[in-house]
């Protein structure tokens, strides 16, 4: 099974009173989720299940990719590597699940399924940049405990442009 994370593109800053799950896109966002959504478009396997946090920013970034997608609570921003895996893991039958969300958790999740160790840690987790993309290929539909990844591609939105 591929797992493809995607980082939310480019949000503004929280203003004063405003919750985090209501920032927007930037200008600047709403053009590298344009770049990386198009990219992704070509590739993208038929099937691919599309989960993305309830956070405006993330369905804004997803919505550039002109597919369905379910609201997914399991990668909103608080949540743990161990909840991006359990949603990854409920694939429906997919062959590929994106699953777009946030730092640190999709960086934390995707260090897990490359390195091995407790979902559960919070440091180590790799660098997702903002718009960036990482395509993983696990062994079989397992993304449990002892789950192993190989890399397909990691792309941020300066080299699709």
């Amino acid at each position: 099974m591929d797992l493809i994370f995607w980082r939310h593109a480019e949000a503004e800053e929280p203003t004063a009173g405003m919750a985090d799950l209501d920032r927007r896109l930037t200008a600047k966002g709403r053009r590298q989720a344009r770049q990386v959504g198009a990219w992704l478009k070509l590739r993208l396997p038929e099937d691919c299940r599309v989960l993305a946090s309830p956070a405006r920013r993330t369905c804004e970034t997803v919505a550039a990719l002109g597919r369905p997608f379910e609201i997914e609570p399991g990668i909103a921003p608080t949540a743990t590597a161990g909840d991006v895996l359990a949603a990854a893991a409920r694939n429906g039958g997919a062959r590929a699940v994106l699953l777009v969300g946030h730092q640190p958790c999709l960086g934390e999740a995707i260090r897990y399924l490359l390195l091995g160790g407790d979902e559960r840690v919070r440091e180590g987790g790799l660098s997702v940049r903002k718009g960036a993309v990482w395509w993983l290929r696990c062994a079989g539909d397992d993304v449990g405990p002892g789950a192993r990844a190989t890399v397909r591609a990691v792309i941020g939105p300066e080299f699709v442009a």
